[in-house]
């Protein structure tokens, strides 16, 4: 499955906005709501909510995509964003209240680089990974002619 890459910077984009409400009030529901997100996008990244968003409010309005990228990178660096959500939720419920902070503001940060850098942590991990392993995979390919 191939991927508009802008698709997934636009849910970085909503993603910052929703951890740096979660980190200024520290509010549950948010955390769980941003966690179900991330489990949602990496089990599918097109059945995502932002990337249903996208689809439907902003990809009707744009020229189509110039290049298409993999989704298992996306996928992986969901499951890495879940990861840190419920760090961050296990530092609310237990009382934890730096753990709470540090991984959300982790979170935050890597949305926040994708965002603004289209630099994602999480997919470079993947592709760093794979070329470990021996198994790389293109970052990106261009659309047809």
């Amino acid at each position: 499955m191939l991927l508009d890459p802008r698709a997934p910077r636009f849910a970085a984009a909503v993603t910052t906005v929703v951890l740096a409400a979660a980190l200024i009030t520290g509010a549950v529901p948010v955390l769980l709501a941003q966690a179900a997100v991330f489990a949602l996008t990496a089990a599918n990244p097109r059945l995502g909510p932002y990337a249903l968003a996208w689809r439907v409010l902003v990809a009707p309005r744009l020229d189509p995509p110039t290049e298409l990228e993999p989704a298992a990178p996306v996928r992986f660096a969901q499951l890495v964003g879940l990861l840190f959500t419920l760090l961050a939720l296990a530092g609310q419920l237990t009382g934890a209240p730096v753990l709470a902070l540090v991984a959300t503001g982790a979170a935050l940060a890597a949305a926040f680089l994708n965002v603004a850098f289209d630099l994602c942590l999480g997919c470079e991990a993947y592709l760093a990974l794979r070329r470990v392993t021996g198994r790389p995979v293109t970052a990106r390919v261009p659309v047809g002619p």
